[in-house]
């Protein structure tokens, strides 16, 4: 009967997802259709076409180009039409995963999913202005529904698991910050009730001219605090006007002085707001409404939100903790604290090494020496002391590396090295900050020979590292390559110079190189270089933000195409103004100047006006304006803020466990150091040593010249004895060497039991090898090797 034979271990993968047994009713998971779709939804490919059809679609979104009036183009035509194609696309993906995973009565249906959900809205309302603008015609206008097309750049998140992850923990944080939203909002409609009860109707006189009757070209409002007969000629306060900015800064009503109050709690116009009211009512007590505002909203209450993004971040800081991210990257600096410390102890290790090979290259001299004696090898006699010169020269040439090595890194890995560095440093930057515009002659010449001194200097510096260090030991550092990339750079940027090679503008850009040795303080400067330490470890996360962030300018510049494309030319008398959403360049800027704050609020007033002004449906406009401005600049741009406070915080903890190790290494130093009594006694013993050792050299070498002569009468007298000797001589020899062999085995044993972890160049200690008995006669007769003197 045969064994049987072994089972094979079970291999077991993902568990199979939990799918309904039927979808829409009727759909088994048997049903070859919702096979087919299932195998079709969760093809890796599949999901590929979509999310490049989705990059499609954003690129045909930017190429439109809107134009006033309602006028067009062949090439918007053409994309209306390719917009079809895209439709019926995502169209047809949306039924597909609605059959393979049901529609939303179990647990993983479609629409139980929040992306789902987003694409099917996206189809659907697509479907719906598609349907309306060819039965309707120009009875309906459906630009408005057509705007959410720009949300499917939004599905491009559901593809990207690191966008994911960010938007995740922003969406974490909309609780508190809902909590916040409610306080601001508190905040916005006391003021705007006080506004409203003190400042309503005070603003809608103007100067106007006595003999035409019209007001002035940029009108102000004007009253107790602001007299029009200050102007030159006929003027005079009169009613009517509308209002600062075409009736959109007043409190003539709820929602205009809650928009006015925004706008200031956002610390943009507040000041000209203030002065407004001061030129109408007089500069009395007015500044205590707007000052108590400024403090209480914007100082406070909207920096709250910053203090929950950071808390949100603290959190997940601590879970990383726990997840041991903090520590890994202290193991990752340990290990680059271990590899330096290797790479000293190797080169130690090399500074001890040839002490062993001059034993062991002397003890080659002596047995050389001996065999050249004898009378049968005179031909080999000069191949020999050629080769013995040869192994001379090398032996000192590397000697003498070493010892220029060793000096170089000491030098190098000095405290006054390291002060030298910082100054020259310095001294290039303040250099090069004395440019300026219409300089004269002889500082472009002063400042070109600095350059190339201090070139010469970073560049014998960098050699001077790779040769104390070696190459493998200098690019080690991230600093070193920095340093070797600047040096590079500044050396290309002078030959192109002296060549012309480049255009002028190639050359000032490669000059820019020179400001990166700036940097070169972080590598000596220990908290700063901890902080970039932080910062780069956290890089992935910062990437992200920023995709994040980009996408986010990319939907408000589209849906800005679509909303107010050419229709910021409203007033024929005036040009029209630079931030405009005509084309998607532009728009993008547009988008990006509202998130950094700068003149939002003017951007606003003339999306109000291009609808026709708050009195119509274009108080409306200021809508997209608010959500853009908080979303981006109190949400996004504040995230980045939470992260530079958390990398602080990690830097600050890299600096205090530093100096706790540094204080623990100084004690166990103090604890480990010598007396000064053990310090004389070791001197003394050294120095009987090296006496001794002076002392059988010198009867060594008068051993051996009696040997010399007792060798060569017994030679004379029995020829035979002799080489009988000589091979007694050559096994003893042999027999002591292994047994040197053996010793030194032991003793390099001996510290491989001890862990692997680098000790400091101070306790690395050279072991005093015992000398052996000198290699002489015994009473002229009895050589060292003889069997009766063993």
């Amino acid at each position: 009967r045969t064994p049987s034979a072994p089972k094979r271990p079970i291999r077991r993968g993902k568990p199979p997802p939990d799918r309904p047994q039927r979808a829409l009713f009727c759909l088994s998971l048997k049903n070859p259709v919702r096979k087919l779709c299932i195998d079709v939804v969760e093809w890796k490919p599949f999901e590929y076409l979509i999310l490049l059809t989705i990059f499609a679609n954003c690129v045909a979104l930017a190429v439109y180009t809107p134009f006033p009036c309602g006028d067009s183009n062949s090439t918007n035509a053409y994309l209306e039409k390719i917009e079809y194609v895209f439709l019926v696309i995502f169209t047809i993906e949306c039924v597909m995963k609605v059959i393979a995973y049901g529609f939303i009565m179990h647990a993983g249906a479609y629409l139980r999913n929040g992306w789902n959900l987003l694409d099917f809205t996206i189809v659907v309302i697509g479907t719906i202005s598609t349907v309306l603008q060819h039965l309707t015609k120009d009875t309906f206008d459906v630009k408005a529904l057509r705007a959410f097309r720009v949300l499917r750049p939004l599905r491009l998140v559901s593809g990207v698991p690191s966008l994911q992850v960010v938007l995740n923990s922003i969406l974490r944080a909309m609780v508190p910050l809902l909590h916040i939203a409610l306080l601001v909002l508190f905040v916005i409609i006391i003021y705007a009730i006080i506004g409203l009860e003190l400042f309503s109707g005070e603003m809608h006189r103007t100067c106007f001219n006595n003999e035409t009757k019209s007001m002035m070209d940029d009108p102000s409002p004007c009253g107790d605090g602001y007299n029009c007969t200050e102007l030159t000629g006929t003027w005079y306060c009169d009613y009517y006007f509308d209002g600062p900015h075409n009736g959109i800064t007043i409190f003539d009503n709820f929602g205009l002085s809650m928009l006015t109050v925004f706008q200031c709690i956002t610390l943009e116009g507040w000041t000209e707001v203030l002065y407004y009211i001061q030129d109408a009512m007089g500069r009395t007590w007015q500044w205590i409404y707007f000052v108590s505002m400024v403090i209480l909203g914007a100082f406070f209450v909207m920096n709250l939100i910053l203090g929950v993004l950071s808390g949100e971040f603290s959190k997940e800081r601590e879970k990383a903790k726990a997840r041991g991210d903090f520590h890994k990257l202290r193991e990752k600096q340990q290990f680059d604290e271990d590899l330096k410390g290797y790479l000293d102890w190797i080169t130690q290790a090399e500074d001890i090494e040839p002490e062993r090979e001059d034993q062991i290259n002397q003890d080659i001299k002596v047995k050389v020496n001996n065999e050249m004696e004898s009378t049968d090898q005179l031909g080999e006699e000069v191949e020999v002391q050629q080769e013995s010169r040869f192994r001379k020269r090398k032996k000192d040439f590397e000697r003498i590396n070493r010892r220029m090595r060793r000096a170089c890194r000491k030098a190098v890995k000095s405290q006054a090295f390291y002060w030298l560095i910082i100054v020259l440093v310095f001294l290039n930057t303040l250099v090069l900050a004395t440019e300026h515009y219409k300089q004269p002659d002889w500082l472009d010449e002063f400042q070109e020979k600095t350059n190339m001194f201090f070139i010469a200097l970073f560049t014998l510096e960098m050699l001077l590292k790779m040769y104390s260090l070696g190459f493998q030991g200098y690019f080690v550092s991230l600093f070193n390559r920095f340093d070797c990339f600047v040096v590079i750079g500044s050396i290309t940027e002078t030959i192109l110079t002296k060549t012309e090679v480049m255009p002028p503008l190639g050359i000032s850009v490669l000059r820019c190189v020179r400001l990166l040795r700036v940097f070169k303080v972080t590598k000596y400067w220990r908290s700063l270089s901890n902080l970039v330490a932080s910062l780069l470890n956290s890089i992935q996360s910062i990437a992200s933000l920023l995709l994040l962030l980009f996408l986010f300018i990319v939907i408000f510049a589209l849906l800005g195409m679509q909303v107010f494309g050419g229709r910021f030319n409203f007033n024929v008398n005036k040009d029209k103004p630079r931030h405009n959403f005509d084309s998607f360049w532009q728009s993008l800027l547009t988008v990006f100047q509202i998130l950094t704050g700068e003149d939002w609020n003017v951007v606003m007033y003339d999306g109000i006006q291009a609808y026709g002004g708050v009195k119509t449906i274009g108080a409306l406009a200021c809508i997209y304006f608010i959500i853009l401005f908080i979303c981006g600049n109190y949400i996004l741009l504040n995230v980045f803020l939470a992260i530079a406070v958390d990398n602080l915080a990690d830097a600050e903890s890299l600096t205090a466990i530093e100096k706790e190790e540094e204080e623990e290494e100084a004690e166990k130093n103090k604890s480990k150091s010598p007396t000064p009594a053990q310090e004389d006694l070791d001197m003394d013993e050294r120095s009987i040593d090296e006496e001794e050792m002076e002392d059988g050299q010198m009867y060594d070498s008068e051993r051996s010249e009696r040997d010399e002569e007792t060798e060569s009468r017994d030679k004379r007298q029995n020829d035979e004895d002799e080489v009988d000797e000589e091979e007694d001589d050559e096994e003893g020899y042999a027999e002591e060497e292994e047994e040197q062999a053996d010793s030194q085995d032991e003793q390099v044993d001996e510290p491989s039991k001890q862990t692997a972890r680098p000790r400091r160049l101070s306790e690395v200690n050279i072991k005093n090898v015992p000398r052996p008995i000198p290699k002489g006669r015994a009473y002229f007769i009895f050589s060292h090797t003889n069997r009766f003197g063993e």
